[in-house]
């Protein structure tokens, strides 16, 4: 009886520190909508990293990479 506690806890502990995680993933990037560009092009909806003071954190800088496409980032970022 005990035993089965203990794995009980344990699953809750796990299934807890999954759903925190992945809801502070979510929050370091934010959807940005379909635009038109001043040449006509269309960029399409897609995912960004919220602003800060930094560009060593963004999917596009090295050696980062996008979760969301698996490309990975070819800007220096500046120091």
């Amino acid at each position: 009886m005990v035993f089965t506690k203990v794995k009980l806890n344990f699953f809750i502990c796990c299934l807890s520190c999954l759903i925190l995680g992945g809801q502070a993933y979510a929050s370091s990037s934010h959807s940005v909508k379909g635009y038109y560009k001043k040449n006509g092009h269309y960029v399409r909806t897609h995912r960004a990293t919220n602003p800060n003071r930094t560009q060593r954190d963004n999917w596009s800088s090295k050696p980062n990479t996008n979760p969301y496409t698996g490309k990975q980032g070819t800007k220096e970022p500046q120091k």
